[in-house]
């Protein structure tokens, strides 16, 4: 059995992001988050996502695609072996599993003049603030899928793009303590910033935003050290747990 002090995580890869039409994703990401830079393009069969597809081996296209300003990548996927088709209820803060990606920016507000003009109403109208203070917002893309623009004071080059790449996301739980368990003891985003049960400004406008939760934001007390650790960043994970119904 591994023991903690036999391995280092360095951080987060990437996230995996699927869509329905994949060159139309691909060209939005492009222009609203510098994602340009691609690593792999690609059909195949997925026999790793077996035990998420009913036991059956999918074929997909995936595609790698990074900011080389700085922040994690993101992995674009769209089955070909069958339509790929929406949730059948409508997801709402707290749900379980990854329910929204961050995404880093020098400057928040010319990031949300900058989405606005590209998606309108798919980003919020206004800026909110995080419960650490900082200015935020979210935007959806062609597949409502959420992101939520977050600022950074780190970064690996600058193109001008008002942008950055993937630095963390929101997981949704159903035992916080239990979770830790996971995300502190074994990925080691060890080091608490917020732990914090109540209703939230910047989740007002989301669906089940309303609602109580118990929000902790995870950064790691050793970052990694790795090749890419310059390129990449800090990242978060921020764990979700809803109080007021059972996420789904």
């Amino acid at each position: 059995m591994s023991h903690s002090s036999d391995y280092t995580i360095q951080g987060i890869q990437h996230m995996g992001i699927a869509v329905s039409d994949m060159d139309a994703s691909l060209k939005l990401y492009r222009k609203l988050f510098g994602l340009d830079i691609p690593f792999f393009d690609a059909v195949a069969t997925a026999p790793l996502m077996d035990s998420h597809c009913n036991g059956e081996t999918i074929v997909k296209r995936a595609s790698m695609v990074m900011n080389m300003q700085g922040g994690c990548a993101v992995e674009v996927v769209s089955p070909t072996s069958f339509e790929p088709r929406p949730c059948v209820f409508e997801p709402q803060v707290g749900d379980l599993g990854i329910g929204c990606t961050f995404i880093k920016t020098r400057d928040v507000r010319a990031m949300h003049a900058h989405a606005r003009d590209l998606v309108g109403d798919k980003c919020d109208a206004s800026l909110s603030k995080t419960p650490l203070g900082e200015d935020t917002f979210h935007v959806r893309d062609l597949d409502d899928n959420l992101f939520q623009i977050l600022p950074s004071d780190h970064w690996f080059s600058n193109s001008g793009h008002p942008s950055g790449g993937v630095m963390g996301g929101v997981v949704g739980v159903t035992d916080m303590d239990a979770s830790f368990k996971l995300y502190k003891d074994i990925l080691k985003y060890d080091k608490v910033l917020l732990d914090e049960t109540g209703t939230f400004e910047d989740w007002a406008d989301l669906p089940g935003g309303d609602q109580t939760y118990r929000r902790v934001i995870l950064v790691p007390s050793n970052p990694g050290t790795g090749g890419f650790a310059s390129l990449m960043g800090p990242t978060r994970i921020e764990l979700v747990q809803a109080m007021d119904r059972k996420g789904r």
